[in-house]
């Protein structure tokens, strides 16, 4: 059982691969000396990440790919084609590129930016989880099963860090969903999945250089906050495990699912043995909002309904 993953977030399903009883995942990144490690050398390289997963005695094949060139991404596809007989079991589409220029931009305006900055958030961080969702099922309709993951936030339902942000997450949401539709006559999986703040190293570098705040445009005490609260980037590997383990996944095709309630549904938390923080509990919402003083008297207990969800991605009123 093969499984290509792309992004810090998605390797973590290694660390779960013995409930797949998975063979081998392959993982994919830019060469280091074209990656993000030549501006912040703390960043982990895909061989230590491949060197994790042995330890764990898994196995992984690093291809060294950029995902914005399409014909890396068609080489990628065409290798694990051959290698796997045509097998492919699970895409997860992570790869992203644009945080550098995220923290260069800070809190700037898209009037303020130059217009390839759409390209750089957007070209990676959406085109090439269309491409990759092309050759993937092309592979998995001959087999009538698989899953595509895309990864998004909830960027795609409010403003969240810019124009071009927002606008890309809410494609990969409808993206997931139209895919669903065509896919599910092949008994092919497609869902969009939501983390809460993850603590990657990234994230950890950000807010250790006060950048966060600056960057979602809040005061440095809820971004401190955030942080805190994060999921680890194996939460996320854990809720595609126990989505993928289900035999009644279908039901969840084109559906966008949190990792909370994942972790709700089946049961599992974080690697600390605790649960991260909740992007639908009704206090860290209004505190977002700004209205801290209501969030201090507002229960934990409380979560905005998904159905509050659905609806603030209208826009015609």
């Amino acid at each position: 059982m093969v499984r290509p993953l792309e992004g810090q977030i998605a390797l973590a399903l290694f660390f779960n691969w013995a409930r797949l009883e998975l063979s081998s995942v392959y993982i994919t990144g830019r060469e280091p000396s074209k990656s993000d490690n030549i501006y912040e050398t703390s960043l982990p390289a895909l061989d230590q990440t491949a060197k994790d997963i042995q330890d764990r005695d898994g196995k992984a094949v690093i291809v060294y790919c950029d995902h914005g060139k399409d014909e890396d991404v068609k080489r990628l596809f065409e290798q694990i084609e051959t290698e796997t007989n045509g097998r492919l079991d699970i895409l997860v589409n992570n790869a992203y590129s644009a945080i550098k220029d995220f923290r260069s931009a800070g809190g700037a305006a898209f009037f303020d930016l130059e217009p390839n900055f759409w390209d750089s958030v957007n070209n990676v961080g959406l085109r090439n989880n269309y491409i990759c969702g092309v050759y993937a099922a092309k592979m998995m309709v001959k087999r009538k099963s698989g899953l595509i993951v895309n990864i998004s936030s909830a960027g795609g339902l409010q403003y969240v860090f810019n124009v071009a942000y927002g606008v890309g997450k809410c494609a990969v949401d409808r993206m997931s969903a139209d895919m669903a539709v065509e896919l599910k006559p092949h008994n092919i999986a497609c869902v969009t999945l939501w983390p809460g703040t993850v603590k990657t190293e990234m994230a950890q570098i950000m807010q250790k250089n006060d950048e966060i705040g600056q960057v979602l445009k809040i005061d440095k005490e809820l971004a401190d906050k955030q942080v805190e609260g994060a999921e680890s980037v194996e939460f996320s590997g854990k809720a595609i495990v126990a989505l993928a383990s289900d035999s009644k996944l279908m039901k969840k095709t084109g559906k966008i699912l949190l990792t909370y309630d994942i972790a709700k549904e089946y049961k599992f938390k974080d690697i600390d043995g605790k649960m991260p923080g909740d992007m639908r509990q009704m206090k860290t919402a209004l505190e977002f909002l700004g209205w801290k003083r209501l969030a201090s008297w507002t229960p934990g207990c409380l979560r905005v309904p998904l159905i509050g969800l659905h609806m603030a991605s209208y826009k015609f009123l």
